[in-house]
């Protein structure tokens, strides 16, 4: 499955700050509120705050986009990003486990992201 270039390029700025475990779910089928999510996991907080940090420049620079809503800059566990079209995740690895979002859309086709 080809995922749109937007979506390519969050996760080249996630993988470029050396997120883990990047996959991208297609929510299109099931879903009405956005068509992907991107789900990234980075080793601490700091790490979390890099990334986040680099999808958002590289989007702004290269496709002129800004989220319509951020949150979890404050704790720093997790950081959401919101484009509209796709949802960028950003997890330390135990919040990921704990909210299990991979689960819980269980009927997403599932990409992985190669780094």
């Amino acid at each position: 499955m080809s995922l749109p270039d937007v979506v390519r390029r969050a996760a080249r700025a996630a993988l470029d700050k050396k997120a883990t475990d990047v996959v991208a779910l297609d929510l299109r089928p099931g879903a009405s509120f956005t068509d992907f999510f991107l789900l990234a996991s980075a080793a601490n907080q700091k790490q979390i705050v890099a990334i986040a940090d680099a999808v958002q420049e590289s989007l702004r620079e290269e496709e002129r986009l800004r989220p319509a809503h951020v949150e979890g800059y404050p704790r720093q566990e997790w950081i959401l990003l919101d484009y509209g079209s796709f949802v960028v995740h950003v997890f330390t690895t135990r919040m990921r486990t704990f909210y299990d979002l991979e689960r819980l859309w269980g009927g997403a086709t599932r990409v992985e992201v190669a780094g």
